[in-house]
């Protein structure tokens, strides 16, 4: 066992049920299940490979108690039949027979539905705002009849029930995220005047009864626990202190355990946390809970560090840790800690490209932004190669250093040629303060390179050099170039493509232009404004961060309202004088002063070299990454992963 970690690998209870250590697995949908919630054999493969990768409880993703209109995303797992016990019981003892604890969290989506389709139902007719807007009136609930209220308190019963009968050891009711249970107990959502609305304790009536249903039906040995929301952030929500009376009121009726989070589906940046929210985001609520309760309480949200994990327990904030988005970039996260490979753990970016955008916006099965074989577990596998090949992989952004890797897993002779130092572009997109789980990327892929053996040329790799080099083939990962358009001005001495001034603002005035409010223009903005320049960000669309998922959108929306970066959007550029810019805003010519114009309009593929191995040589050549075309790190990672494991 690692010293270090010592806190976070000892074992820890949950009622009577010993956990093998404090680490959990918190329940994130997957779309693995079959159409009909049914278990599929992805979904089976998926939870035991987490389990054999050392989790100490894996609590499986939501499943919904009811037919009616409990569903919330395609392909969820549903506990609302007796049907679904086999499927349910197959998952469970897959996960136990591979040394983890088995939970199954059971909830009810209320307005939280990703599906859009009626009915919805809630406390009361209060909207989600991005539904709405996706789906129009649809999205409007029915508040929910006293009459539907039993049935559904009721539903939940049953549907742990089935949990146990299906050898699941814990169960946990879903209260959190804007799901039904929140409606209730958030004055935002509950505008109810009956017994289930008002004061706290009629707005927790019905989650009080739901956990009554529940305790009733699955008898006082099995382990139960709720997940709340320690606050939902709505101004008029529900607060810390009304949080922590609900957890006092459940601990006197029998609770088990308390699962920490935050935020709803109006305040998702909360609960799905981008880069732009710093880690252990919830942490503060999960403390507070835990200083009035004694049972134990489970701390998540963004906790992307084992040492950020570590202190958590030792400083008493909470019991366990649960990880949700970490252990699918890692699904041996605890394993690698336990063996003191602390250093090999492939860290979680929070990007929320693979998870968050395909699972819920994309209706698609999860993956992940740094590891493709999540949701594709025992398809993707890395297989020793058949045939050992000399391979030079040109460029050491996260493309190159993956394909690398890869390869060299396989048994291949790896040569890796980089002119500056690894890491590639990311280097000046890891610049803002705020992206230090970017950086721990970067410190992973060059970690694994070095220790792999594989040998790396700083140098620039020409058609010569490569052709010289006794190699069979080549993965080329020379990434893009700016795809600026040509317009008077352009090649002035002030000017400068984003990435050149990342990082490196010093040979800049204190006036700045930024053009183009795509996710680097923006991020280039906010960066500066942090230097102190004074920031103009010009878009020629009607809106900033096009490119961005909904997270990214919200969490840097929020720190450009707080900054002094003046927005301008349609404006397109016309041209570049000796004092600033002309930008066309639809109406007229208008001319912006400014010390330095900074490009983030684009970017194309840097195919030269690609292009010319190809018709010079006889080599088997491979492109990946942005030189295929320019994307995000989840494109990178996944074209290298894909071509590496199969040449």
């Amino acid at each position: 066992m690692s010293l270090q970690y010592q806190c976070l690998l000892e074992p820890g209870k949950i009622g009577k049920l010993e956990i093998p250590n404090r680490i959990i697995k918190a329940p994130q949908s997957t779309g693995l299940s079959h159409q009909d919630g049914s278990v599929s054999e992805r979904l089976v493969r998926h939870y035991r490979q987490l389990a054999e990768g050392g989790t100490g409880l894996i609590i499986v993703e939501s499943a919904y108690v009811d037919n009616m209109a409990s569903k919330s995303a395609h392909c969820q797992l549903s506990v609302c039949d007796n049907e679904n016990i086999t499927g349910l019981a197959w998952l469970a003892e897959s996960i136990k027979d591979a040394g983890s604890r088995a939970a199954l969290q059971i909830g009810h989506c209320g307005l939280g539905k990703f599906l859009g389709i009626p009915p919805i139902k809630s406390a009361s007719a209060v909207t989600w705002p991005a539904l709405y807007q996706r789906v129009g009136a649809v999205a409007v609930p029915d508040p929910l009849t006293l009459s539907e209220i039993e049935v559904i308190i009721e539903a939940f019963g049953d549907a742990a029930s089935r949990a146990k009968a299906a050898g699941f050891e814990v169960v946990e009711i879903h209260g959190a995220h804007g799901y039904l249970i929140t409606n209730f107990l958030s004055p935002h959502t509950n505008k109810r005047n009956d017994i289930y609305g008002g004061s706290l304790e009629n707005r927790m009536r019905f989650l009080v009864q739901i956990y009554d249903n529940v305790r009733n039906k699955v008898g006082g040995d099995l382990p139960v626990t709720v997940r709340l929301s320690g606050t939902d952030y709505e101004p008029d929500g529900i607060n810390i202190e009304e949080t922590i009376e609900v957890c006092r009121i459940l601990e006197s009726r029998g609770i088990d355990a308390i699962h920490v989070s935050g935020g709803d589906y109006h305040q998702m940046i909360h609960q799905v946390s981008p880069l732009a929210i710093p880690a252990g985001h919830n942490v503060w609520a999960a403390a507070a809970i835990k200083k009035e309760v004694n049972v134990p309480v489970i701390a998540s949200g963004s906790i992307t560090s084992p040492e950020l994990a570590e202190e958590i327990i030792t400083s008493g904030k909470g019991d366990f840790i649960a990880l949700g988005r970490p252990l699918w970039a890692d699904q041996f996260w605890v394993k690698k800690l336990k063996d003191g490979r602390s250093e090999d753990i492939r860290p979680c970016i929070r990007c929320n490209d693979g998870c968050l955008e395909r699972t819920f916006f994309q209706f698609r099965s999860v993956t992940c932004g740094v590891n493709p074989t999540i949701g594709r577990e025992g398809e993707l596998e890395i297989e020793n190669t058949a045939m050992k090949k000399n391979i030079a992989v040109i460029g050491g952004g996260p493309a190159g250093m993956e394909a690398a890797r890869v390869c060299a897993l396989r048994g291949h002779k790896v040569t890796l040629f980089e002119k500056r130092k690894l890491g590639g572009s990311l280097i000046e997109a890891s610049s803002p303060r705020y992206k230090s789980d970017l950086k721990r990327f970067i410190n992973y892929l060059q970690t694994q390179v070095y220790k792999l053996d594989i040998h790396i040329i700083q140098e620039e790799a020409t058609t010569e050099k490569i052709a010289q080099g006794d190699f069979d083939a080549v993965i080329v990962a020379t990434g893009a170039k700016p795809d600026n358009p040509e317009l008077p001005g352009i090649k002035r001495p002030f000017v400068y493509d984003a990435f050149d001034i990342l990082g490196n603002s010093a040979k800049i005035g204190k006036s700045v232009i930024v053009v183009g409010g795509g996710m680097v223009g923006t991020e280039t903005a906010l960066w500066l404004d942090e230097q102190d320049k004074n920031v103009t960000l010009i878009e020629m669309l009607d809106q900033i961060m096009s490119d961005c998922v909904v997270t990214d959108k919200i969490a840097l929306g929020e720190k450009l309202s707080v900054s002094k970066v003046k927005v301008r959007t349609l404006c397109r550029l016309e041209k570049i004088t000796d004092k600033g810019v002309v930008v066309d805003n639809g109406s007229r010519k208008v001319e912006l002063q400014a010390e330095a114009v900074i490009l983030a309009m684009g970017y194309k593929p840097d195919k030269k070299l690609a292009d010319t191995l190809k018709k010079e040589t006889d080599l088997e050549v491979y492109c990946i990454g942005d030189c295929v075309s320019p994307g995000k790190i989840f494109d990178a990672i996944h074209t290298a992963y894909k071509t590496a494991r199969l040449i």
